[in-house]
Parts: C-alpha cells; structure tokens; sequence
C-alpha cells in the first residue's frame, strides 16, 4: 500500500523540483516563476523501498473565492485532505515568512503528520533559515536540496515510520500481471474548450482547476479512476495553440508536457467546442495524435447550446471524413461537461474504441483481403513492370501494423497505400483507428 504524500509550500520553495527528483523523472513544470504549479500533480514512486504516492501542490494564497489565487488553495487544501503525511517545504535561504506562518497554521489544524523541510540548503546561507523554522514548532526541519538531490536519506528516514514496505517484488510482478492494465486516456483540445471541467465531471469531483480564464491547466494532471471495474488513468492537459503563437517559455513548457500525455495515452479524447469544431488547430491536433498511432474519440463540448442537434452531427461526421480522410470513423460524441449531458455515451465509446486500437487479424484473412484488392485495383506498373504484392501480415496492434511484401514497393504511390488502408478499415470493421503499412522488399535471388 502506497504512502500519500502532500508536498505543500509557498510558491517558489521548489516543491516541484523535490516532486521531480523523489519521483525520478521531470513529471512537474519547474521554472523561476513564481506560481507556476497550479493543479495537484501525482505520481507514485519507489523510494528507496518505500512506495509512495506523491503530491505536488499549488502555493498556499487566500484570496476573494473568485479569484484563481483562492481555487489554487483550494486544491492545495484537498491535497492536505487526501494525504497521510505532509512535506511542508520552505526556503532556508529566505527564512521563515509570514507566509510560511499562514500555511504552518493550515497543516496544524490537519491533524496530518507533518515533516519540515528546509530546501535550498547547499549553502551556508541557509543555516539562519533552518534555525527560524523552530519557531513554526512542526519539530527539527531536515536540511535539502531538491535541486542537487542532498538530504534525500535524512528525509526517506523521517517517511519510513508511516510507510509500509512493499511486498516481494516477483509477488507483486505477478499480481500485475494477471491483473487488466489500467487505460491511460489523455483529454487534449485548444485552450478554454472545457477539458478541465469534463475531467471534473467524470471523475466527480474538482480534481482539476478551472475557470473562465484561458490557459489555467499548465501540468498535465493525471488522477486514477474506474468505470465499471476497468482502471482508467486519466491526463488532462493543458490547451494546444498554434505553434507560431506560442512565445512564453512557460507556455511552451505546458505544450511539451501536453505533448508527452498524447504519447503516454492508449486513447485520446480530442475535445472541441461543438459550435467551433474542427478548426485549423483541431484538425492540426488530430492528425498529431493519428501520426503518434493513438486511439482517438472527438468530443464535442458544449452540445448543450446546440439546438439542431441531429443536422450538427451530421455535419461533424462530414468534416471529420472530408478533412481526416486518416481517422475516418472516428467516434464523435456531443456532450456538455457543465450539465453532464452525453457522458453516458462516452467511455462507452471509449472502450469500443481502445478495443478497435486492439485489434489483431489473421494472416489468411489478411491474404485473402489483398488479393482481393489487387483483383479490384492492381497496382501500377514502373516502367513497363508491374508491382507486384506477394503477401501481407500483421506485425503488431496498438495501432494495427502491417507489414506489405514484394517488389519495387519503393514505386508504390502513396494513394494506393490510402487505398490499402481505407480497405483494411472497411474490410476488419476498425473505423477512425490509424492503420500503419510497413513495406517489406523481396529480394532478388539473382542481385548478385
């Protein structure tokens, strides 16, 4: 059983940096900025034995309950909930700020175990700061560096009394194993379209911040869930613009991290305003998720302003077939993640479309397809030669893969290749999955 861990602190302490380097890999947007975390981020790790679920956490800032600095501490609060320990970090080398006082009072009235941390210490500037923190009365703070990684085994010997050791790893290897791998699904869209609040309202709760301002998602924020005994990991990311827009370094740190969800995802929910859908940057995303190979399901938002609704999804499945030939009869779903409408229909569509991302075909049938189409449309012929397609397999699913075999492939033009697919979709019922042709030359036995 993992060991949830909150680490909380005044904006610029580097909660993000230890979050990093406790979960041995860059999962948290780090930068100089103050305020840059704003969702709680989670991830688990094994530290040093001790198997934990950490937590990263937006500054503590009260504000007017409108405010985004008010909801910010409002994740921080839930973080504090959920935990079973708390890190409470401060910059040893600023020293104990009234901030610092508001935040200590917070975690006292928690009830939580708390465990000072006093960051920044690789200097002798930070000996008054770690003096000070007596005064919060939270016990001795543990003098480290999240950034040069010092202290780490004084502060895994202050955890390891509220953790339990992790069970034999071939026992647990194997209990994996027969267990169904969670779905990792990531929710990406423009900014503003409402991915923060559909992740909200699958999950049922405020696990995400949101709001009416643009562009408050900056970490992908992953959170765990099931949906009829399935495990899901959910990502929701922060808004894709156009590449050209994109000049604030932050801003490019949050689409890298958005980025790096598409490509953990099994499938991706492509999330557009039904009244704007398929925009030059919808369609710019959708053929990123295609070319990574993922499973994609569009998702309208907002249907609830819709009124005729069944002429707009016509309209929808038209453009989606004319503009991404690629992911033709792909899942679209209209749903409003404010009142709830739709999302029956949704993770039904989900796993039905991981399951197409699955699929595998024998090789007769396979066979038996390309002869067919051959029979129907031969390929060209180069230069007075016609090429010929000896066979075709499958190599691997997750997205289907195939593998083509015979001579002169380099000549094949790339609409015949269109041609091959669209007949594979039709022929293996797997509409809106990306169909990946691999081709293989027979050799010449005579090259020689």
């Amino acid at each position: 059983m993992s060991l949830t861990v909150a680490i909380v602190g005044r904006p610029n302490v580097g909660k993000s940096t230890l979050f990093n380097r406790l979960a041995g890999k860059q999962l948290a947007i780090v930068d100089d900025t103050p305020g840059v975390t704003r969702d709680r981020a989670v991830a688990t790790t094994d530290f040093a034995g001790l198997e934990l679920k950490l937590i990263d956490t937006a500054g503590f800032d009260e504000g007017a309950p409108e405010t985004l600095a008010a909801r910010m501490t409002a994740q921080t609060k839930a973080a504090i909930k959920d935990a079973q320990v708390c890190l409470f970090v401060f910059d040893a080398r600023a020293g104990i700020t009234a901030g610092d006082e508001i935040l200590a009072a917070e975690l006292r009235k928690s009830g939580k175990p708390i465990i000072l941390c006093a960051n920044k210490s690789e200097s002798r500037a930070a000996a008054a700061g770690e003096l000070e923190a007596y005064a919060l009365g939270l016990g001795e703070p543990i003098a480290i560096s999240a950034e040069h990684g010092l202290g780490l085994s004084e502060l895994h010997d202050a955890l390891a009394p509220y953790a339990e050791r992790p069970q034999d790893s071939s026992q647990a290897d194997s209990e994996q194993s027969e267990a169904q791998r969670p779905l990792r699904l990531a929710i990406v869209g423009r900014p503003n379209v409402g991915k923060s609040s559909l992740m909200n309202r699958l999950l049922g709760e405020e696990r995400a911040l949101t709001g009416p301002e643009a562009g408050i998602t900056r970490d992908a924020v992953l959170a765990e869930w099931r949906f009829e005994g399935r495990e899901i990991l959910l990502h929701d990311t922060a808004g894709l613009r156009k590449k050209a827009r994109v000049v604030d370094r932050l801003e490019q740190l949050s689409v890298d991290s958005a980025l790096a969800a598409v490509r953990f995802a099994d499938c991706v929910l492509l999330v557009m305003d039904a009244n704007m859908a398929f925009e030059k940057q919808d369609l710019a995303i959708a053929d990123l998720i295609a070319r990574e190979g993922r499973a994609l399901v569009f998702v309208a938002n907002k249907w609830d302003q819709v009124a005729d609704r069944q002429k707009m999804m016509k309209e929808l499945r038209e453009k989606r077939d004319r503009l991404l030939p690629q992911v033709a009869g792909a899942a679209i779903e209209g749903v409003s993640a404010l009142t709830g409408e739709g999302l029956e229909r949704l993770m039904p569509s989900v796993i039905e479309t991981e399951r197409i991302w699955n699929t595998r075909v024998p090789t007769p049938a396979l066979n038996r397809f390309l002869e067919e189409a051959q029979n129907r449309h031969p390929p060209p012929a180069v230069k007075g030669r016609r090429i010929r397609l000896r066979y075709m397999t499958q190599a691997k699913a997750r997205p289907p893969t195939f593998v083509l075999f015979g001579n002169q492939l380099k000549s094949l033009p790339d609409s015949y290749l269109r041609y091959l697919a669209n007949g594979l979709r039709s022929a293996f019922d797997m509409p809106g999955t990306p169909i990946r042709l691999n081709l293989r030359a027979s050799k010449n036995p005579f090259a020689e």
